[in-house]
């Protein structure tokens, strides 16, 4: 559980630290671009992926090239959606990804649901309606951009993990997978700077981005690690990741960023819960 606890502080302080960094004037794309240089770095060192034999033939790049533009694309929706939605509302999107996932499984990947997955699935939908519902009353200027980016978490994150199995079904070992994804994640998001700022990154964009990096892939590399430890109750992993991630979002933007918690957030965050409860015991039956 130690090691669930950690991964789940580590997610929300990768929020906390690009919500603190924007506000102090930090440029979020450019700490972004450089999150991947160190994630990437770590990634190779600690899964330590056969990159030496990978096939240029056989590998997907067209699907490794759409992950590594979507990847930082969907980390600046995140970015966006701290500054305009909170990380409480934010951060509960992100982990209800999981719901447009497991859809994904159904259709694409044909994957069998139970009664208890499709309520967990339908209080999941629910959770995100009432925060997009909440977003919208509290926004006195009637400006949407918070419920678009809000959105774009939810449905980007889902994306992202359909095209990671997709990979993962075409044979690709997921160390290499994600390695592959980080370095062209970097690369494409390098010309961007490039182009649209004559510059690879302000010095303190850079050294803000590679701690962002090392907190990102310690979320990762601490919720693998957890799932190989645990592999006979997944159910556990699951559910305490996304739980833990929820309340430690709530405490985060209560204590530290001082954010309304409305009814309609509250009823959110009880159906979210509910949701991450109900599909976690579907799994383990």
């Amino acid at each position: 559980m130690e090691l669930i606890f950690a991964a789940a502080i580590c997610s929300v302080l990768v929020s906390i630290v690009l919500k603190a960094c924007r506000a102090k004037g930090f440029n979020p794309v450019q700490m972004i671009t450089w999150n991947y240089a160190s994630a990437s770095l770590l990634c190779f060192l600690w899964f330590k992926p056969d990159l030496a034999h990978i096939s240029i033939y056989k590998t997907p790049w067209i699907l490794i090239v759409a992950l590594g533009v979507l990847l930082p694309a969907i980390f600046y929706c995140l970015a966006r959606s701290l500054q305009t939605a909170g990380i409480l509302k934010t951060e509960l999107a992100q982990r209800l990804s999981v719901v447009l996932s497991l859809c994904a499984a159904y259709f694409v990947f044909n994957e069998y649901f139970n009664a208890i997955k499709l309520v967990g699935i339908a209080l999941g939908v629910l959770a995100v309606l009432l925060i997009l519902f909440s977003q919208r009353k509290g926004n006195a200027n009637n400006d949407n951009s918070g419920i678009i980016f809000l959105l774009s978490v939810w449905a980007g994150y889902a994306l992202i993990d359909v095209l990671l199995k997709f990979a993962s079904g075409l044979g690709m070992q997921f160390a290499v997978t994600l390695n592959l994804v980080f370095i062209c994640a970097f690369i494409l998001s390098s010309i961007y700077n490039l182009v649209q700022y004559s510059n690879l990154g302000q010095t303190k964009n850079i050294i803000a981005g590679l701690g962002l990096g090392v907190l990102n892939f310690a979320n990762i590399a601490l919720y693998v690690k957890a799932h190989m430890l645990l592999k006979e109750t997944p159910a556990v992993v699951f559910a305490g990741m996304n739980i833990l991630v929820v309340i430690f979002g709530v405490v985060a933007g209560l204590i530290i960023f001082k954010e309304r918690l409305r009814t309609a957030t509250v009823f959110g965050l009880i159906a979210g819960i509910m949701s991450v409860v109900c599909l976690a015991y579907a799994m383990s039956l």
